[in-house]
């Protein structure tokens, strides 16, 4: 701890680099939102998800080549152990979803040998309600992002407002990159770690500004590249250890959760890296540069009758 106390790291330094660096890797994540999309989830596309249970473990390979010679084209992943397995079909009619579950049971029956399957559960999600999800996760992103913008405008100044905004988007769209580029499936638990992390990076973004606030009021010499700077150092040894604890115990539940939490784990990850690197470089960096000054966090003076008198 008295060693983080005692760094004089000037971050701000390479500040104008952090800044192109964060624009290269939005514009190259709004090009993969443009070109690749998203692998959604049953969720949110609609389909049928199928559990089935083998008595041996069975290699994933076997079961969609089973899957495939039955007419089915599904993606397969182990649900939990490698006998149990989760089957993904897309979107069908209502009737024929009623008995695709014995089908299904029947297409992997045929080539099973001496494993036998059994069928465990069968879901349908209608295609009308997955896109209603997508509706309603992307308007849940954004009344986040006006709640933060209202907030921290409300506490501090609306250039730091406007920069914990700018910092939470950047992270926001950052996370949910790597889903587009590397297709992972999008589904509502990784919605829903997508939402922690514009908590988590707002909650990183409030304390530096709050020591930046303090140290603009009680440092009265030094430019305003030297209080952010200041503050930055005041709170390393805070956000080392918060992200530091937070991403061991993430990277644990992505190693040992099972393949059904890997996105929401893997979209807490990400989360947290450029949640710590974007209150640093992005938030402060974009105040910064929107003028922010040390009359514009000082306290307001009182005024009235009687205000001279007081000791």
């Amino acid at each position: 701890m008295e060693l983080f106390k005692r760094t004089n790291i000037n971050f701000m330094r390479i500040r104008w680099p952090a800044i192109w660096l964060s624009s290269a890797v939005n514009l190259i994540a709004i090009g993969s939102f443009i070109v690749l999309g998203f692998n959604f989830g049953l969720d949110f596309t609609g389909g049928t998800v199928v559990q089935v249970g083998y008595q041996q473990p069975v290699e994933l390979p076997q079961v969609t080549d089973a899957l495939r010679s039955g007419g089915f084209e599904a993606g397969v992943q182990h649900f939990g152990s490698s006998r149990d397995v989760l089957i993904r079909l897309p979107p069908t009619d209502v009737a024929a979803a009623a008995t695709l579950g014995e089908r299904v049971i029947a297409a992997l029956s045929a080539s099973a040998g001496a494993n036998p399957v059994e069928l465990k559960r069968v879901e349908f999600v209608g295609p009308q309600v997955g896109q209603e999800l997508v509706n309603q996760g992307g308007l849940a992103i954004l009344y986040t992002l006006i709640g933060i913008l209202i907030y921290v405008a409300i506490r501090f100044e609306w250039r730091l407002a406007l920069g914990a905004v700018i910092a939470t988007i950047h992270d926001v769209i950052v996370t949910l990159a790597v889903f587009s580029l590397f297709r992972v499936e999008f589904d509502l638990t990784v919605l829903a770690a997508v939402l922690a992390v514009i908590g988590y990076s707002l909650n990183d973004t409030v304390v530096i500004f709050d020591r930046i606030r303090e140290n603009f009021r009680k440092v009265r010499k030094g430019t305003v590249l030297d209080v952010v700077n200041l503050a930055i150092n005041e709170t390393m040894s805070r956000t080392i250890i918060t992200s530091g604890v937070t991403l061991l115990a993430v990277i644990a539940l992505f190693l040992l959760g099972g393949a059904v939490i890997h996105g929401f784990a893997l979209a807490l990850i990400v989360g947290i890296v450029t949640g710590t690197y974007s209150s640093i470089y992005v938030a402060s960096s974009s105040a910064v540069l929107l003028g922010i000054s040390r009359a514009d966090l000082m306290p307001v003076p009182k005024e009235g009758p009687g205000v001279d008198a007081r000791p």
